[in-house]
């Protein structure tokens, strides 16, 4: 004979208890798994900062340059028109937007102030490390997923032959360097679209909106700019070298480790640009 149900008002009182311990143990889980994560990303970066002086001495076995310059043009160069468009709008976007309250107390002009700094500390780096993670950062991680799906990272373990020193040395390297190239260009473009929005639209005269922009402007305006545009880099190509090592599942695994390593770098670009942010505040930067 079957057990007999127990009593409806024990049933109730074991619901909640079973409900908190759902949630406590679902909470404990995804904290591990975000653990695990860092520290394998970590591990990563580790790892390749461990290969990058060996890789950067040459030789048969040491960093193809080839490779390193191709993987500049592929993240960089192709990259430079969306970047410019995109800035070009910040630009505008800023100048208009800022004008009716700036026209109400009369410093119409003071326009260039604020879309220099907000340009040159901001918009620069972020915009263009975002516009990167869904050119760049998608793209490695379908690539090196690709080559795990392909069995080629095992062919590469075989001959004795590091996937992190020739795949993702390479594509950490040209990915920061090319960000903080890309940020000196976005930052003039910025500046140029409000230039152009403030004397064509605004009425204000190119030689005050040029003088105003440069007593704004300071080189910690600028290096700080490019120390993020630097540490973005690092981010967005990390997070896709780590995401398409760990594909799993065939081609859906590659679409999935895409689509990550996008909104992972989106959300980690945002917390590492308010990082930043805090610190710059509390040291007066």
């Amino acid at each position: 004979m079957s057990a007999p149900a127990p009593p409806s008002g024990a049933a109730a009182w074991r619901r909640g208890p079973e409900a908190v311990g759902r949630l406590v143990r679902g909470g404990v889980a995804a904290l591990g798994r975000g653990v695990r994560y860092v520290g394998g990303l970590t591990r990563l970066y580790g790892t390749a900062a461990r290969r990058a002086p060996r890789s950067a001495r040459g030789g048969a076995l040491g960093l193809s340059w080839r490779a390193l310059s191709d993987q500049a043009v592929r993240v960089g160069v192709r990259s430079i028109p969306i970047v410019v468009l995109v800035q070009v709008f910040i630009g505008i976007i800023l100048a208009l937007n800022l004008a009716p309250t700036l026209a109400t107390y009369g410093q119409l002009e003071r326009v260039a102030d604020v879309v220099a700094i907000a340009v040159f500390r901001e918009l620069g780096p972020l915009i263009t490390a975002v516009i990167l993670s869904g050119f760049a950062g998608a793209s490695i991680a379908a690539e090196l997923g690709a080559m795990v799906e392909g069995e080629e990272i095992k062919a590469l373990r075989a001959h004795a032959l590091d996937p992190i020193r020739f795949l993702v040395v390479p594509r950490v390297l040209s990915t920061t360097i090319m960000l903080v190239a890309l940020t000196v260009l976005a930052d003039a473009v910025g500046v140029l679209g409000g230039l152009g929005t403030a004397v064509f639209v605004l009425g204000v005269s190119p030689n005050t909106y040029l003088d105003l922009t440069q007593q704004a402007l300071t080189l910690g305006d600028y290096f700080t700019g490019l120390s993020k545009a630097g540490v973005f880099g690092l981010l967005i190509a990390g997070l896709a070298c780590y995401e398409g090592l760990n594909v799993h599942g065939g081609a859906e695994g590659v679409g999935r480790a895409t689509t990550t390593t996008v909104v992972k770098s989106i959300v980690g670009l945002i917390g590492a640009d308010c990082l930043f942010t805090v610190v710059f505040y509390a040291l007066g930067w």
